[in-house]
């Protein structure tokens, strides 16, 4: 009888067993289910999230962009252009990535992102060169609403001069720059502002006088390719014959006279100057040993042009190489770049006293750039090489490029549209073969002294980012030591084992 109510026991207690565990893996299936569902429901209810777990934050986005992608109206189409055997190809894949990322949490913004390998992607390479006319890989095109803009590998990657002054001087080689940091975010979210502005600037060229032409594709001395580079920021341009106007057009946004070698009429001073009265914008480009009508006009808004030419630092005798900048919003962006220009005129700016009107009304006048102290101005245009001659030659710093504003001070009148000047000593250093053998920092000048003038100088302002990198801080035996454990000791310990039991299996 014990024996069977030991049996029976152990029965109800296997039974016991089994409803427990089959309650307990009935409670765990009901528990998982109710996490997944609730995991859902928060993920539908406040998007996706993500946590940075490393110690780089190099491709999260800052409150400024995140800002700008909310108020994205419509669908926008980013498209990298990037070889992917570039060194910066996977940094500008995941930022790009963090870009789609915060747009698929908006409700109303529509993000498209595509990747083209110019060395694979054949069909889409070419349509991308023959619609926005790039020449070269490694660039990045957004598009919005028709509006378009190109950053290039230069906008994204920030460099620093590395100059060995001896070597230049000398004729031999040297490095003028490295790379310091990844400037994505700036740079994209730059563009993406632009483009997203409602009016697109309209620049007009003056022509009739010898100035350079936009749509001459010499290779010395035509402005096609500066030309370019300004439609693909965003930027109408159009000529202007003073000639057949009584006035300047009223959608101009800057009016551009480059390196006109023959002297303007007064009344085309006079069509200008209203136009400077009436708050209007002005890039001046002047070549030295020129009379161009325009020196009066000039100095009632407080700068004369010399007739000398600066020299300095240069690479074969008649180039100026620019290091030296002033404190503006134009060349604050140039602190890491330099420019070249080939004789440049010296732009002088007036003692502040001898110009009319009160204070407040008085123009504001900047350095932009010049030489270096070492340099001059030299009065003999025929001198080769160019000397020092004390008590003919002006001693340097020298102007070489001046901005101009006048009204709407900071704080005063703030809704009033400030007049805006840019002189610059060099019609010659934007032009097609300077662009194409200067030495990097020409178009960032000239673009910054027209995203001034249009206003754009507000374009984000990022802090650059160190590309992420992961290295190890060891000695050169340390790597020896592990390059010997975890090239060749591990893979022999590995070896000798699998040896060892091939050996006792065919025992």
């Amino acid at each position: 009888m014990s024996e069977n109510k030991k049996a029976q026991k152990s029965i109800w207690q296997q039974r016991g067993w089994r409803i427990a565990m089959g309650l307990n893996v009935f409670i765990s299936v009901l528990l998982a289910t109710a996490l997944l569902v609730m995991a859902n429901y928060l993920a539908f209810r406040h998007g996706p999230s993500r946590i940075f777990l490393g110690g780089s934050t190099s491709y999260s986005l800052s409150g400024k962009t995140l800002g700008l992608l909310e108020g994205l109206e419509g669908e926008m189409t980013i498209t990298s252009f990037f070889e992917k055997s570039h060194s910066m190809y996977a940094n500008v894949r995941l930022l790009l990535k963090e870009y789609e990322y915060a747009c698929a949490k908006l409700e109303d913004n529509r993000l498209k992102l595509k990747f083209v390998d110019p060395n694979r992607d054949l069909a889409e390479t070419r349509k991308l060169r023959a619609k926005y006319g790039l020449e070269v890989p490694n660039m990045v095109v957004f598009e919005y609403k028709g509006r378009s803009k190109v950053v290039e590998l230069d906008d994204i990657v920030e460099s620093t001069p590395d100059i060995d002054v001896s070597a230049l001087l000398s004729g031999g080689k040297t490095s003028f720059s490295k790379k310091v940091a990844f400037m994505g975010e700036m740079a994209f979210s730059s563009a993406i502002q632009s483009i997203t502005q409602s009016a697109t600037p309209v620049v007009y060229f003056i022509t009739g006088h010898g100035e350079r032409d936009i749509e001459d594709f010499s290779q010395q001395v035509g402005y096609s390719g500066i030309a370019i580079v300004m439609k693909r920021d965003n930027m109408l341009l159009k000529v202007l014959s003073m000639a057949e106007h009584r006035e300047v057009p009223a959608d101009c946004s800057v009016l551009v006279v480059a390196g006109p070698d023959r002297q303007l009429s007064r009344p085309e001073v006079e069509m200008i100057s209203v136009y400077l009265e009436r708050n209007g914008r002005i890039l001046f480009l002047i070549d030295p040993a020129t009379t161009t009508g325009l020196e009066e006009l000039l100095a009632k808004w407080g700068v004369r042009l010399s007739r000398g030419v600066v020299v300095g630092l240069t690479l074969r005798g008649r180039e100026l190489v620019v290091t030296k900048y002033g404190d503006h919003s134009i060349s604050r962006k140039m602190r890491n770049l330099m420019t070249m220009f080939y004789m440049p005129r010296c732009i002088e700016p007036i003692d502040e006293t001898l110009l009319e009107g009160t204070q407040a009304d008085r123009p504001r006048v900047t350095v932009l750039a010049s030489n270096s102290a070492d340099g001059w101005e030299e009065m003999n245009l025929n001198q080769t090489p160019p000397k020092y001659e004390e008590g003919v030659d002006v001693p340097g710093p020298n102007p070489v490029a001046i901005a101009i504003e006048k009204g709407a001070v900071a704080g005063i009148d703030i809704e009033l549209k400030p007049t805006r000047m840019v002189i610059i000593g060099d019609s010659d250093f934007v032009s097609n073969g300077s662009l194409k053998g200067g030495i990097g920092g020409n178009v960032d000048f000239f673009m910054s002294a027209m995203n001034w003038l249009v206003e754009r100088e507000s374009i984000m302002a990022i802090a650059p980012k160190a590309p992420g990198k992961l290295e190890l801080g060891m000695t050169p035996e340390r790597k020896s030591l592990a390059f010997v454990v975890m090239v060749l000791g591990v893979p022999s310990i590995v070896a000798f084992i699998g040896f060892v039991v091939w050996l006792r299996r065919r025992r």
